[in-house]
Parts: C-alpha cells; sequence; structure tokens
C-alpha cells in the first residue's frame, strides 16, 4: 500500500506545531468495522490513523483492552492481518500493507522541500490512481477524474469508460450506470461502452448487471474524463436482491415492446431435446407467436415469418432454424445476448416491417484459455475461447448432429423410415484490441443441413455470413462503429427418382452490406444518433437443371435480380426532465431495382396477366430502372411518475423492400425470395403501442401491460392455382393484400430469488383483407379474414425454482388458440366428376394448443482448483403427451370425406444433455 506523501508531510508539520497526545484507550468491541474500530481509538487517544480505505474495505476488527496507548491497542486490533502500524510524534498512526512506513526524516530537511517532494508525489499517485490510467477497483476510495488544480469547476462534465468481466474481461451489455437519485442513468453498448453527464463535484455511481454483482464508486469529478470497471458474476444466496439493472432499464428507458436476454438468464429453459435455443425462448415470449411445434418461424404482433429481420453480429440470416424448426441456427455457447425489437424499432435498423431480432455473439475470454463440449442425444457442440497475445481474443464454436438413427424408429408404413437427415454449424469471432479508442471486430458463420424423405428426394440449404466491425471513439461524447460484411442463403432440391428426370433445383441469394452509425453525447439532455447504411442484393430466384446424360428434363433458369437499398437516419433521445423523456428519429431509404432485366409492362387498371401485356422493356446492365424512396418515422416517449412506475407511447412506421414467396405459413427450406420492381411494390408498415410499466415489492417484481395497434400494405397473396416455383412472370399470380392486427400483452417477471421467471398473456388479432377493385372474387367477398397465424388467446409461464446453488427445476407451460384453416364443408358432382366446396378462407380452427416441459438441473460446483466442471440436464419436452394438431388433412374414404390431425410431437419426449467446461 501506498499512503499519499502529502498526508505524511502535513501530519509531520502538524505534529511539530500541536505536540503529543497522552490519552489512553479502553475499549471491547467484537467483529466491528474496521472503520468503526478506528474512530473511536481515535476519539479516546487524540491520535489521528490514516489509511488507504481500500485495505479496510470489509474488514471486520475484535479488540479488547484495558489503558493501553493508542499504538498498541491499534496493533492488537489489527493482528492476524498483514496491516502494520507506524506512529510518529505520538499524534498521528500510519497503516500499510507489508512494511511499514519510514516516519523519521533528517534535521536539515527543509518545510520547502517537503512541501515541494509533497507536489511531486502528489502528482504521482494521482496519476497512479486516476481511472484515465488503470481501472477502479475500489468502492471506497475517492477517485479524482480531472486536474485537481483547476480554479473553476464545470457545471457538468461527461464521464465515459469500458465495463467487462472480471473473470474473461470481455464487454458487458447492458449494465446500468447512475446516480442514487435515479436522476442520471446511461447504460452499456453492445461494446461495454457507456458515456454518462454528471454534475461536477463529489458523486457516488452505482452499476448494476443482470447476473452480476451490484458496485459503486465514489468519484471527485473536476472534469471530463474516463472510468473502467470490472464485473463480477453473482453467486446468488437465496434471498431477494432489491433491483436489477434490466429492471431499471425496463421502467426508465423510452422504449417499448422490447425485449433483452443475456444467455445466463436462460441456460435452464427446457426445450426439445435439451439443446438451448434462442429462437425457442423468443417464441416464449408475449406477442410472439408460431403456427405450431416444429415450425420454423416466427410471427410478432400479427407480422408474417418474412417481415422479421433476424441480425447476428450484423449479418442478415434467412433461415434461422435447422432440421425443419427443431434447432435452432445459433450455437448458444458463442451467444452473448439476444435482443427483440417488437415495436421502437430504432431508426437504425430497416428494411422490415414488423420486428428486428438482433443476435450479438462473445468476443472470447480475454484472460485465459478455456472450452466448454456439450453431448446430447441428437447433438453434440463443442467451444474453444482465449486469449491471442495481449490485444486479442477468439472464440470458435461448432455443432453437429447424428440424428438419422431417430428416422429409422419410424413406422415401416411411415414412408420416413428410410430418410435422413442432419446438420452442422460453425462459428468464428476475433477481437484486437488496438488501443482504448479502437477494437477490431470479425465474424464468419457457415451452417450446412441436408435431408431426405426417401432416398430418391434430397433437400439441402445453407447459410454464411461474414462481417468486419471497427470500433472507434472519437472523444468522450462522440463514439463510431464502421461494419461490412457478406450474407449467403441457398436451398437445392435433387430429385433422382429415374435416370430420365434427374435434376437440381436451385435457389441462391447474396448480399453486400455496409454501416456506418455514430454517437453523440451532445449534453446531458441530448444524444444523438446516427449514420448510413447500404445493401447490395443478387439474387438467383430459381435454376432448374439436368444432371446425368440420360435426363430428359429441359435446364430453365429465371433472369437474375439485383438492387441496392440505402438509407439514412438520424435520431434523439432528450431527457426534458427527470420524469419526461422523448426519443424522435427519421430513416430515409431508398431502393434502386438494377439492370440487366426484361419485364413487362401491364395494363394500368387491369391486373397482371398474359393478355394484358402493353410491352416488354429491357435494360442494360448496371442501370437503375425503377426507385423507391419512403421516410420512416420512429417517436416514443415516456413520463415516469416514480422510479419504478411509467407510462410510455409510440410510433412506428416502417418499409420493406424484399418478399417471401412460399405457400406454407412457417419458414421452408424450399422459400424464395422476390425483391420488388417494377410490377411488385414494397410493403409498408405502422405501428402504435402504449404501456404501462410498474415494479413491486421493492422492485423485484416487474410487471408492465402493452397495447397496439398495426397496419400492413402491399403484404403479397397468392391467387388460386399460383405456382411459386420457376414462374418467370410471378407478379400475375400474386395479389396484394392489406392486414392490421391489434392486441394487448401482459407479462409479470421475476428474475432474483429461488424462484424466477415470467407468466404473460397476450390476446391479439391478424387480419387480411383483398380490397383491390380489380380483383373479380376476392377472398371473402372483399371483406376481413383471418390471417393463418391469427391465435386471439395466448398464455406463457417460465419458471425456475433453485433448490440450491446447484440444484433446480424448470418448467414451461404453453396454451393458446388453434390457429386458423379452411376445411371443405361439402361435396357437389360437375360434369362427371366430384368435387369439394371448402369454407371462406381461414374460417374455422384447429384445436386449441397446450405443452408442458420440465427439467432438472444439475450445475456444475464452484469448487475452482478443478479442472473441469460439468453440468446435466435431464427433461422431458411435452410431459403430458398432449397431441397438438399442427395441421389437419383430408382423405376421400368410402365415398366420404374424412378429416385427420397430424401431430408433430404426439408423447413425452424425455432428453439428457450433459455439459463439460474447462
Amino acid at each position: 500500500m501506498k499512503i499519499k506523501s502529502l498526508f505524511i508531510y502535513l501530519a509531520l508539520l502538524i505534529g511539530m506545531a500541536t505536540g503529543s497526545a497522552q490519552n489512553r484507550v479502553s475499549l471491547n468491541l467484537t467483529d466491528r468495522p474496521a472503520e468503526e474500530v478506528f474512530r473511536q481509538i481515535e476519539s479516546l487517544s487524540g491520535y489521528h490513523i490514516f489509511c488507504d480505505p481500500a485495505e479496510i474495505a470489509g474488514l471486520s476488527l475484535t479488540i479488547t483492552c484495558q489503558d493501553l496507548s493508542a499504538e498498541e491497542a491499534l496493533k492488537q486490533a489489527l493482528e492476524g492481518t498483514a496491516l502494520l502500524v507506524s506512529v510518529f510524534e505520538d499524534r498521528y498512526l500510519f497503516v500499510s500493507r507489508g512494511k511499514q512506513l519510514l516516519t523519521e526524516i533528517s534535521a536539515d530537511y527543509s518545510a520547502q522541500q517537503m512541501a515541494q517532494t509533497a507536489e511531486q508525489e502528489t502528482t504521482r499517485s494521482d496519476a497512479q490512481l486516476n481511472p484515465l490510467e488503470r481501472r477502479a477497483t475500489s468502492e471506497n476510495r475517492v477517485y479524482t477524474i480531472g486536474n485537481e488544480s483547476i480554479r473553476e469547476l464545470p457545471e457538468r462534465v461527461t464521464l465515459n469508460g469500458m465495463i467487462t468481466d472480471f473473470g474473461t474481461g470481455e464487454p458487458i451489455v447492458g449494465v446500468v450506470v447512475y446516480t442514487e437519485d435515479m436522476r442520471y442513468t446511461a447504460s452499456t453498448d453492445a461494446f461495454g461502452y457507456y458515456s454518462i453527464q454528471l454534475p461536477s463535484g463529489r458523486q457516488r455511481l452505482l452499476f448494476r448487471g443482470v447476473g452480476l454483482k451490484d458496485t459503486q464508486r465514489q468519484l471527485l469529478l473536476l472534469d471530463n474524463g474516463k472510468l473502467d470497471i470490472e464485473l463480477e458474476e453473482e453467486v446468488y444466496s437465496l434471498r431477494e436482491v432489491t433491483v436489477t439493472s434490466s429492471r431499471i432499464a425496463r421502467v426508465q428507458s423510452t422504449s417499448l415492446g422490447v425485449e433483452r436476454m443475456q444467455i445466463r438468464e436462460i441456460k435452464n429453459i427446457p426445450t426439445a431435446f435439451g439443446e438451448l435455443d434462442v429462437i425457442r425462448v423468443v417464441m416464449l415470449l408475449p406477442g410472439v407467436k408460431s403456427v405450431g411445434e416444429a415450425s420454423s418461424g416466427f410471427n410478432v404482433r400479427g407480422g408474417s415469418t418474412d417481415q422479421n429481420l433476424i441480425l447476428f453480429n450484423e449479418g442478415t440470416v434467412y433461415n434461422p432454424t435447422h432440421m425443419f424448426g427443431f434447432f435452432s441456427a445459433f450455437n448458444s455457447d458463442v451467444i452473448k445476448e439476444v435482443e427483440l425489437y417488437k415495436s421502437s424499432i430504432p431508426a437504425k435498423y430497416g428494411g422490415r416491417i414488423s420486428s428486428v431480432l438482433e443476435i450479438n455473439g462473445r468476443e472470447g475470454n480475454k484472460k485465459e484459455f478455456n472450452g466448454a463440449v456439450s453431448l446430447g442425444l441428437l447433438t453434440s457442440r463443442v467451444m474453444l475461447e482465449g486469449p491471442i497475445g495481449k490485444k486479442t481474443s477468439f472464440i470458435l464454436g461448432g455443432r453437429t448432429t447424428y440424428s438419422d438413427w431417430i428416422l429409422g424408429l419410424l413406422p415401416d408404413d411411415s414412408g420416413y423410415k428410410d430418410g435422413s437427415a442432419g446438420f452442422y454449424d460453425m462459428n468464428l469471432i476475433l477481437d484486437h484490441h488496438f488501443s482504448d479508442r479502437d477494437n477490431l471486430y470479425v465474424s464468419g458463420y457457415y451452417s450446412k443441413d441436408r435431408f431426405s424423405f426417401e432416398t430418391n428426394d434430397k433437400y439441402g440449404y445453407r447459410n454464411a455470413n461474414a462481417s468486419l466491425k471497427w470500433r472507434h471513439i472519437f472523444n468522450q461524447r462522440f463514439t463510431s462503429t464502421f461494419s461490412a460484411g457478406y450474407d449467403h442463403y441457398d436451398y437445392n432440391m435433387d430429385d433422382n427418382e429415374r435416370p430420365t428426370v434427374y435434376s437440381t433445383l436451385r435457389f441462391a441469394i447474396n448480399q453486400f452490406f455496409g454501416k456506418a452509425n455514430f454517437t453523440h453525447y451532445l449534453n446531458e439532455d441530448h444524444t444523438l444518433d446516427f449514420g448510413v447504411n447500404t445493401i447490395y442484393y443478387k439474387l438467383n430466384p430459381g435454376e432448374f437443371v439436368p444432371r446425368g446424360s440420360e435426363s430428359l428434363i429441359v435446364a430453365d433458369k429465371l433472369q437474375d435480380e439485383e438492387a441496392v437499398e440505402s438509407a439514412i437516419h438520424l435520431a434523439d433521445r432528450w431527457d426534458i426532465s427527470s420524469a419526461l423523456s422523448l426519443e424522435a428519429g427519421v430513416r430515409y431509404s431508398m431502393f434502386n431495382v438494377m439492370g440487366p432485366r426484361t419485364y413487362n409492362v401491364y395494363e394500368p387498371d387491369q391486373l397482371p396477366h398474359a393478355s394484358t401485356v402493353v410491352s416488354t422493356e429491357e435494360v442494360e446492365g448496371w442501370k437503375a430502372f425503377k426507385t423507391y424512396h419512403n421516410p420512416e418515422f420512429r417517436l416514443s416517449a415516456r413520463y415516469a411518475f416514480t422510479s419504478d412506475f411509467s407510462v410510455k407511447a409510440g410510433v412506428n412506421t416502417l418499409s420493406q423492400y424484399i418478399h417471401k414467396l412460399s405457400n406454407t405459413t412457417v419458414v421452408s427450406p424450399t422459400d424464395t425470395w422476390k425483391l420488388s420492381d417494377v410490377n411488385i411494390k414494397p410493403q409498408k408498415g405502422m405501428q402504435v403501442a402504449v404501456g404501462l410499466y410498474k415494479n413491486f415489492q421493492s422492485n423485484t417484481i416487474e410487471t408492465s401491460i402493452e397495447g397496439y395497434y398495426k397496419t400492413m400494405d402491399d403484404y403479397l397473396d397468392y391467387r388460386s392455382g399460383a405456382q411459386l416455383m420457376m414462374n418467370h412472370t410471378i407478379e400475375t399470380d400474386v395479389i396484394t393484400t392489406k392486414g392490421k392486427s391489434y392486441g394487448v400483452e401482459l407479462m409479470i417477471k421475476k428474475t432474483q430469488g429461488k424462484l424466477n421467471g415470467w407468466i404473460s398473456y397476450a390476446y391479439s388479432k391478424a387480419m387480411l383483407k383483398q380490397d383491390d377493385p380489380r380483383v373479380d372474387k376476392p377472398v371473402n367477398k372483399g371483406e376481413w379474414y383471418p390471417a393463418s397465424y391469427d391465435k386471439p388467446h395466448e398464455v406463457k409461464m417460465v419458471a425456475n425454482y433453485k433448490f440450491t446453488q446447484r440444484y433446480s427445476v424448470s418448467v414451461n407451460c404453453e396454451y393458446s388458440t388453434g390457429r386458423p384453416i379452411t376445411v371443405p364443408t361439402s361435396k357437389y358432382d360437375y360434369v362427371g366428376g366430384e368435387f369439394a366446396y371448402y369454407s371462406e378462407r381461414n374460417q374455422y380452427r384447429i384445436p386449441d394448443f397446450f405443452r408442458m416441459d420440465l427439467a432438472i438441473n444439475i450445475e456444475p460446483s464452484h469448487n475452482l482448483t478443478l479442472l473441469t466442471h460439468s453440468s446435466i440436464s435431464l427433461g422431458v419436452y411435452n410431459l403430458t403427451g398432449r397431441e397438438n394438431a399442427y395441421s389437419v388433412y383430408y382423405k376421400l374414404e368410402e365415398g366420404r370425406l374424412k378429416g385427420y390431425k397430424m401431430s408433430i410431437f404426439g408423447a413425452p419426449i424425455p432428453y439428457v444433455s450433459y455439459n463439460i467446461k474447462f
């Protein structure tokens, strides 16, 4: 320990001037804080005790003495510790660690020399403790930010810094930084960076993060500066804590419909086959629906599956699942956090009109090498991470499956017994720290799926993403992120039934992107976010090619499609007062359809059809022949009645220039995508939302209620008998449709204590309407009808009960209204044939859905000397064995049309997952 020399020399001068104290000490204290013991000795003896507060933080002392000197009493109190006592002039006691201080000086050492030395030592000591040079580690030491010689303090100062994990050195997202009165708050971004405006002078700053130990720092703010903090993971005692960062952020932020989850929060949620699946966890949130089990897409607040923008480390993922939707495309070992924006979508995001799901990967352990292995019945995964030198870290993850054996268990007459299915994926993330101002991130992802139901038909699809991201801090108030990358998705379908029909059907989408985002902390009331981005699309909409010399298939290929989507955005977060905050933004997007292309021009008052073609136009390469541009607005406001109760309201408008072509309501491997062009307009959406947020029982229980109303225009629906694959004029088989949805979502959430989790209820309606006057016979006579994913009532519960730090039980329950279907209601004869007559579209519903899952979790021990730590999860998916209908189909039997339900999981499915960390 080093004591500031200034204190020593001031003590010497005062001691020589005042003489010594002679009072004796008599005390009887047991297990009392060191600060209290020191104060008692000072009050009884007249001595002054000097020490570094960090050295006695949390230290408890016991002393029983009668008529001892102050030095003897203090030595007795510190007996058994590493702290030593030095005395000077019978009036001053100095406590130091490791060695005693020299308290004698030569007689010829003048007061002037002492003062000069004191000034030099002060400068050196402050440099060591100054957060500009090192991390602030003590809760009790007062850290000086700025130059102590400053004569006039500014009214406000800007404090920024990085918050990282003590064990791994990784940046921590979502840590809330705030003052005791919560007048000034900030939170860390995706890079662990924060910036907060504070009044100058003495401040007590608090830091809170989910699953992390709360901490505080004592500050003397003289000027702008930097304060870096390391937070430790919390090993909770089984008791309540008063508040967490997520609750503070949920009540105090201006955002509505935003759900943030970190992997440590969701790791025990039971899912099919024991594989932690972030997509499945997202589906357990209110307002997020799916059409059934094993569906790979999800619907947010009445939107279709293609209206969700899914980002992984900046890259777009078009198919987020493996193996028919049973598994997520994302390896949980390399994921840091998940953010879902159902409303209040930030201005920097665009291109989809329903939601944004942002998945951020981890950056790898910066301090030591470690890894993890997980073994399951169907899948296994491995992860390695660690530092490379002093400034670089990496994380490498991979997964694979060995699921063919489960298809072999199916009945012989199922048609799938000889099928096969499997996947693998790989992740690599590199992080290089150039300086305190510059970080470079490199991310790569690749996945491949293959499956076949019969030996003659084989399917496969691939995702690939690569991105480069540079984070630069210009100064305390101005930060930036520059990123560029490449995204790819393709599928192929092989038909090997006979040599004469050997063929392959292919589809592929490639996109290159560049983004520049800036954040300017203008002052304590205004924070500006602005930037630009662009995407270059190149699609192969379909290619049908023969295989083998005997194939009689005629090759066919649709025209490639190219386009450039660009946007600029600006948003301001304005804290009008401690109670009222406003966030307003605008995004201006532009979509240029590029050549080369040949397209048809149709009669303006007629539906596109071969008989309504006016002309056929040809466009040269790399020439824009159609441009769409749309302003998109973001506005949200929050009024906080108290620190734990607020009301919010907001509105979003959005545009989408790419469409999915599919004859299913889920994400299918054979889906194709279509860019807007002369004959296909972009989709537009608008959402209005309001919400109330209230915390109870000292902020241990979080509640919210949100209501919304949403519209969409130019959504693509399909005409009867539409051909979606290999259609050179797809505009003749689609029709624009309007949509609307509305609903209310209630949620109660508890994240700490023995029992934690959430329960939610959502009522919602999702409706479509075809009212194009050019259509002779619109669906449902042009009236509103339910969308295929309309499920009005939904109740979800996720609960985890911790018996001890190692043993817990997790339960999921989910109930929902059955989704709409169209059914045959009668039959009729026509020109010698028998035909079915169908109801209005989606007039009936399949039976209601219910499922319960159970898991028993055994966590790793906390013995730090072990080389490996293992955990086990035992569970049952669909505990009650309910045969939930995924769909309904009909067969003609004995002259009658009979309906049957198809279930994906019609029985309880046990699983076991064994995980090892080293």
